[in-house]
């Protein structure tokens, strides 16, 4: 192994989980424990899962897939990573994969947020809110049942999800940006820490269209996030000099905290490759982290229970790997990973408590092997002693163990 990484290139694969965790049965689905959930694995196993250039690097080594097999020579070092903080939502797991312990979880709202809470953003708003919407929905799915009514009456379209996030649905023709804007940021503001009501992101989805068959989300989106509850591994970087470089959705994860360049939301997970492969590519981009969050499994897949898509989402990364792969120098690294599970052959619509895969590849590496189960934390606490800034509060470096 060189002395260090020059570069790291760290991607999640939004709730691409691989097992259920041990505490499984603490978290639900509903009324069901995630007991049981295994998102690659009942990929691999129920419409399978031809993932080539994830074999080759070793995905199949790190648990037993029906469809993707071992490998005798890994390219790369794999594992499987545990949760520590309470909690199996976006904001947590990115959280805690960059040093932070969560032990207070977010409130989440499966059956809709609460009538006192409706009641001040219709009294601030002066609109009133839409209640059969009040409940963990799809984004498209929401403004194809409630957007023409929207037009009718000027009511607001308020929803969640599985995630601890408020959405605000609203047609830019009826309902202008900036009032759009100024709502969530009242809603931010009463739902910031101390609240009794905290939510990790208030989000504004601006559509366009006059009938439910043309409704169409725009690019106009805005996302109000907390900020992390503590320093993560990326604002060392960012006070070390090194160029911390975000794509997707990393930016609003962490409200832009250790952020110093952002390549912008992605289109779609092969929009946010694109985006990944102009980064890799920028002339002041030496050293320092790459973080990629790849959304579509969870957002389009996971929380729909497709699973067909959802491989067909891993199967197109696949493809794109060998590309990724090609642009690296010598002395780069780059990690894949997840953030939660969300199993789509599982009960409910919601993520699921499960381990996370960590599959690595360096040109640098001569003799790749599995490396032991450890903690989400590990992977920022290797990315810190790799640049020589302290890690978060939490977890421990294999960096020792790359050769």
């Amino acid at each position: 192994m060189p002395k260090k990484f020059k570069r790291v290139h760290l991607v999640v694969m939004d709730s691409a989980g691989i097992g259920y965790a041990p505490d499984a049965g603490e978290f639900f689905n509903h009324e069901t424990p995630d007991i049981g959930a295994n998102t690659i694995g009942h990929i691999s196993e129920k419409v399978g899962l031809n993932v080539p250039n994830f074999q080759k690097i070793g995905l199949g080594n790190i648990t037993e897939l029906k469809t993707v097999a071992p490998t005798d020579k890994p390219l790369g070092y794999t594992t499987k990573l545990q949760e520590v903080s309470q909690g199996k939502d976006t904001m947590t797991g990115h959280w805690e994969i960059m040093g932070l312990d969560i032990t207070n979880p977010f409130p989440v709202y499966p059956d809709g947020f609460p009538e006192e809470l409706l009641t001040k953003i219709e009294a601030f708003s002066g609109r009133k809110i839409i209640r059969e919407a009040n409940k963990p929905y799809s984004g498209t799915e929401v403004i194809k049942d409630f957007g023409e009514r929207q037009l009718e009456t000027g009511e607001l379209i308020i929803y969640t999800s599985a995630d601890p996030v408020l959405q605000i649905a609203a047609n830019e023709a009826l309902i202008p940006l900036d009032e759009l804007y100024k709502i969530c940021e009242y809603v931010r503001k009463i739902t910031d820490v101390g609240s009794e009501w905290m939510l990790g992101r208030i989000i504004a989805r601006p559509f366009v269209g006059t009938k439910a068959d043309n409704f169409e989300r725009t690019a106009n989106r805005r996302d109000y996030a907390l900020a992390p509850f503590g320093r993560t591994v990326m604002n060392n970087l960012d006070d070390a000099g090194f160029p911390v470089i975000s794509v997707g959705k990393i930016h609003d994860i962490y409200d832009g905290q250790g952020i110093n360049k952002d390549m912008g939301h992605n289109l779609n997970d092969m929009d946010g490759v694109d985006r990944m492969l102009k980064a890799i590519a920028l002339p002041d981009f030496k050293e320092g982290l790459l973080f990629v969050n790849l959304v579509d499994m969870d957002a389009k897949y996971g929380h729909r229970r497709n699973p067909e898509g959802y491989r067909d989402a891993i199967q197109d990364f696949d493809g794109r790997l060998p590309e990724i792969m090609a642009t690296m120098d010598e002395d780069d690294i780059l990690m894949i990973t997840a953030d939660h599970g969300n199993d789509p052959t599982f009960t409910g619509t919601d993520h699921t408590r499960e381990y996370i895969p960590l599959v690595t590849f360096s040109k640098a590496f001569t003799a790749p092997k599995p490396l032991p189960v450890g903690h989400f934390a590990d992977i920022s606490a290797t990315i810190a002693e790799n640049f020589g800034v302290a890690k978060g509060d939490i977890g421990e470096s294999f960096l020792d163990a790359l050769v």
